[in-house]
C-alpha cells in the first residue's frame, strides 16, 4: 500500500503582480518567452543559445536524448572562458568593471573585464607550465576572493575540468573529493577572513594531501599572511608564478558535451556524487536565466549574488552566468555580520547594487537582528530581489519585501538544484504575479509536474516534483558512476527525473516547494511537510526561526518537534511556548501541531546555511550524531541537546 501523498494544509492568498513601472522597463513583460517554448521548445533553446553565446561551430542538432542520458546543441564547438571575457573585449567592453570585491577587513580591489581576461590567461599558462591538459581535473580550495573565478575560468580557458570544494569543509571532506576526480592540481589560499579570523585553507589543505595521491601540484594565493607549512617542488605561490606567465593563451576550442566542471553535493550513502556539467548547454541555461530572472540591463546594472562559489549557486549566478552577460558584480568575502549586522546594506547602498540574491535563512537572521538594521543605509538602488537554497517562508518574503525592497522590488523566488545547474522553477519579475512562498511557475523551455505515489498528476494538492523533459543545464551523470546515476535521479517514475523534493499546486496553478521528501514527517498517516509547519511558526510574532523534524513515536508514528529562535524581545516560559503550539495549531490544523516547543539559541547549518534536520533527528531520538563536518558550529548541537535534557521542551 502506498503512502498518501504530501497533505497540503497552509493556504496564501497574497497575490503580487509586477509593479507597473518596473514593467514599463522590464526585457519581457508579456507571455511570449512562454508561448514561443511552448509552442516549439527545442526552437526556443536553439535559439537562446546561438543569440547568448557565441560558437565556434555551429551545433547540427539541438538535442539527442536516450533517457536519461542528454546530449544538448550537438556538434557545436565553444569555449566557456572566452565567452566570458575575450568577446566583451574585442567588443571594446574592456574598461567595464566585471567585480567590485571587498574583503571582509574593508580591504577592495575593482577589476575589469581586460584585467580579468590578463589575469586568467596567465593563470591558464601557468597551470600548463604544472603539467595540467585538457581532461585534466584540478581541485580548488578557495576563500571568496577573485582568484576564485580565476581559477576556474583559467581551468575553462584550457579545457581542464575544475572541482570546487567549499572553503569550509574539513580535511576529510577534501581528501574524499580529490580522490573521487583523480585531482591533479589543487589551487588554494593561505587562508580566508571570517568573522574577523583568518581561515586555516593551507593547513586543511596539508592534512588532506596525506591521504591523497593524484596530487602533483598546489598553487596557494596569498591572502591573510598566516605562516604557512610549505613542501617543496609540490606548492607553489600564486604571485610567483603569474608574475612569469604570458598573456597570450588562445582558449582551447572545446566541444559542447565537454564536461565543464565536477560539483560534488551529499547523498544519502557517505559518498559525495560528483555531478557532472557539460559546457554548452550548462553555459545557455544559466545566461538564459541569470538575463531575463533577473532582468539585467548590463549596461546600468550591478548585481550581487550572497552566495559562496563553492556551492552551485556561486558557479552559475557569481562566474558563469553573469560574466557571460558581461554584467558588473559585488563579491564580498565574509559575513554580513562583521563587523557589524549591517554590512550587507552597507555594501548594497555604496556600490549601487541593483539586483540582490540571497538565501532565505538569511532573510530570517536578518529579520532576527531587525529592521533597523536595513534602516541605516539607502537601499533605494535595489530593483529585484531574488532568494535560493530553501523554501522561503512567507513571513520572511513579506519582510524581504517591505524592509530591503520597500515594497517595489519584484521578489524572484528560484528553485532549482546543483544537478539542474541552472533555474528551473521561478517567476519572471516583470511578467509573473508572485504569492509570498511560491516559486510560481517553471520557466520557459522548462517543464515539471507534481505527481502522487503512484506517479500520476496532480493538478491541485499535493505531491512529488518531477522534471518531465531534459533541459539545456541538466546534469551528465554522477563521475564514475553512471548506475547510481540512473537509480538516484531516474528509477522512482519511470521517465521522469526525480531528485527528493515535495511540492504542492494551487488552484492557480502555483508551485509551492515543499522542501525534501525525506523531510515529511508522518504523523498517524497524514504526510506533512516540515516547510509548512516552519512557516507557521515564524509567522508567531515572537518566533524568528525555526526547524521542525519528525521524531519517532510509538502512537502516531512520528510526533513533530519544534526547534525556535526567539525574537530578541521574546523571553521563553511554558506560556508562550504553548501559545506557539496553538498558533500552529490554528494555522495547519491539529494534526501539525508540535508536540514539544524547544527555545534554542541557535539551529545547527551548514556552512552554506542549511538547517541539518538530521541532526535534530538524532538528537530528538537521542541517538549518536551523524556527521558533523559540514557544520558552521558544532556546538550548537551540544547546547540543543543540553536543553532538551533539563527538560525546557515540556507541555
Amino acid at each position: 500500500m502506498s503512502e498518501p501523498t504530501i497533505e497540503n494544509y497552509y493556504t496564501e492568498n497574497r497575490v503580487f503582480p509586477p509593479p507597473p513601472e518596473f514593467q514599463a522597463q522590464a526585457l519581457v513583460s508579456d507571455n511570449s518567452l512562454y508561448e514561443e517554448a511552448a509552442a516549439d521548445r527545442l526552437g526556443f533553446w536553439a535559439r537562446q543559445a546561438r543569440e547568448l553565446i557565441t560558437w565556434y561551430r555551429d551545433f547540427d542538432t539541438v538535442l539527442e536524448w536516450e533517457l536519461p542520458y542528454a546530449k544538448w546543441f550537438v556538434g557545436g564547438k565553444l569555449n566557456v572562458s572566452y565567452n566570458c571575457l575575450d568577446r566583451h573585449v574585442e567588443a571594446g567592453r574592456g574598461d567595464k568593471v566585471a567585480y567590485h570585491w571587498e574583503g571582509e577587513p574593508g580591504d577592495t580591489r575593482t577589476i575589469t573585464y581586460a584585467e580579468l581576461l590578463s589575469e586568467v590567461s596567465r593563470f591558464a599558462n601557468s597551470l600548463k607550465s604544472l603539467g595540467v591538459n585538457r581532461g585534466d581535473r584540478v581541485a580548488i580550495y578557495m576563500p571568496m576572493i577573485p582568484e576564485l573565478p580565476v581559477a576556474m575560468l583559467a581551468c575553462a580557458r584550457i579545457g581542464a575540468v575544475h572541482s570546487v570544494v567549499f572553503g569550509g569543509f574539513s580535511p576529510d571532506a577534501l581528501a574524499d573529493r580529490i580522490n573521487d576526480a583523480e585531482a591533479k592540481v589543487l589551487i588554494t589560499a593561505d587562508g580566508g577572513f571570517r568573522r574577523g579570523s583568518p581561515s586555516p585553507l593551507k593547513a586543511n589543505c596539508d592534512v588532506a594531501l596525506a591521504n591523497t595521491s593524484s596530487i602533483t601540484g598546489v598553487v596557494v594565493v596569498r591572502r591573510t599572511e598566516q605562516d604557512i607549512d610549505w613542501t617543496e617542488g609540490r606548492d607553489h605561490w600564486y604571485h610567483d608564478l603569474i608574475d612569469g606567465a604570458s598573456e597570450d593563451c588562445p582558449p582551447e576550442e572545446m566541444d559542447s558535451e565537454d564536461l565543464l566542471y565536477l560539483l560534488y553535493t551529499s547523498g544519502t550513502t557517505a559518498k559525495p556524487k560528483g555531478i557532472m556539467h557539460t559546457t554548452g548547454g550548462y553555459l545557455t541555461q544559466v545566461a538564459f536565466s541569470h538575463k531575463y530572472v533577473f532582468d539585467l540591463h548590463p549596461d546600468t546594472d550591478v548585481y550581487w549574488c550572497a552566495a559562496d562559489i563553492g556551492w552551485v549557486t556561486g558557479h552559475s549566478y557569481i562566474v558563469y552566468g553573469p560574466l557571460n552577460n558581461g554584467c558588473t558584480q559585488v563579491m564580498y568575502e565574509g559575513t554580513p555580520d562583521t563587523p557589524g549586522r549591517d554590512r550587507l546594506w552597507d555594501i548594497v547602498e555604496r556600490y549601487g547594487v541593483t539586483q540582490l540574491y540571497t538565501a532565505p535563512t538569511a532573510i530570517r537572521t536578518f529579520m532576527k537582528w531587525g529592521e533597523q538594521e536595513p534602516a541605516k543605509h539607502d537601499l533605494s538602488s535595489l530593483r529585484v530581489l531574488g532568494t535560493v537554497g530553501e523554501p522561503i517562508n512567507p513571513e520572511a518574503w513579506m519582510w524581504y519585501h517591505e524592509y530591503i525592497g520597500g515594497g517595489r522590488c519584484p521578489i524572484v523566488d528560484t528553485w532549482w538544484q546543483t544537478e539542474t545547474g541552472g533555474h528551473m522553477i521561478t517567476p519572471l519579475p516583470g511578467v509573473t504575479a508572485t504569492k509570498p512562498g511560491s516559486a510560481t511557475f517553471p520557466l520557459p523551455g522548462t517543464t515539471a509536474e507534481v505527481v502522487d505515489d503512484a506517479g500520476n498528476r496532480v493538478d491541485v494538492g499535493g505531491g512529488y516534483l518531477t522534471i518531465t523533459e531534459p533541459w539545456p543545464s541538466m546534469l551528465r551523470g554522477i563521475w564514475g558512476d553512471p548506475e547510481r546515476y540512473m537509480e538516484t535521479y531516474w528509477s522512482e517514475y519511470p521517465g521522469r527525473y526525480f531528485a527528493g523534493d515535495g511540492a504542492k499546486i494551487d488552484e492557480d496553478g502555483y508551485i509551492w516547494i515543499l522542501g525534501r521528501v525525506d523531510d515529511v514527517m508522518n504523523v498517524s498517516g497524514h504526510r506533512i511537510s516540515t516547510a509548512e509547519v516552519e512557516s507557521a511558526l515564524v509567522d508567531h510574532p515572537a518566533v524568528a526561526e525555526a526547524a521542525v523534524v519528525g521524531a519517532a513515536d510509538a502512537t502516531t508514528g512520528q510526533a513533530i518537534i519544534a526547534y525556535v529562535i526567539l525574537r530578541g524581545t521574546a523571553t521563553t516560559s511554558d506560556e508562550l511556548r504553548e501559545e506557539i503550539r496553538q498558533h500552529v495549531s490554528k494555522k495547519l490544523g491539529p494534526i501539525a501541531r508540535p508536540r514539544v516547543v524547544i527555545v534554542v539559541p541557535d539551529l545547527p547549518k551548514t556552512r552554506s546555511g542549511k538547517i541539518m534536520r538530521r541532526l535534530l533527528r538524532d538528537v530528538a531520538e537521542g541517538r549518536a550524531l551523524g556527521d558533523t563536518t559540514t557544520l558552521a558550529d558544532e556546538s550548537v548541537v551540544e547546547e540543543i541537546r543540553r536543553r532538551e535534557a533539563e527538560g525546557t521542551a515540556e507541555d
